[in-house]
This record gives structure tokens, sequence and C-alpha cells, in this order.
């Protein structure tokens, strides 16, 4: 599930890139969370949530049904 994860993250990753931010998995929950750190402009973005959940989480979720969500750390 890992590989699949970092897979999925390394496609959506430029277009965070592009803006000055980045995301980084920092670990699989045993119910299937995933639990991801937003570095660079996107650690401190305003609109950072709305990445997260209708970007990041919506496409992680769509490719890996199992996914039950995803949480920002710090």
């Amino acid at each position: 599930m890992k590989e699949k994860v970092e897979k999925l993250l390394a496609e959506i990753r430029p277009s965070l890139q592009a803006d000055g931010g980045d995301v980084e998995l920092v670990e699989i929950t045993e119910d299937n969370v995933v639990m991801v750190r937003l570095t660079g402009h996107c650690g401190g973005c305003p609109m950072a949530q709305m990445t997260l959940k209708n970007g990041i989480e919506r496409y992680l979720r769509q490719s890996l049904p199992e996914i039950k969500g995803v949480e920002r750390v710090s």
C-alpha cells in the first residue's frame, strides 16, 4: 500500500511544487488513513486544507478506494 500511495503522491507532486510547496508521506494508519506533511508554501498556505481534501485526498481515494481519508500532520 505504501508504494502505491508514494507513486500517486509523486504524480501530483509537480503541481504542488509549481506553487512552491510539496507533500510527504508520514504514515498510513492501520485503518487506512494516509498521514501527510505539507511543506514549503503549502505548509503555511491558508488554502492548504482545501488542497489536502479537494486535491490530494480526492485523488488518492479515487485511485485507491481502500483509503479512508487523508490527514495533515505538522
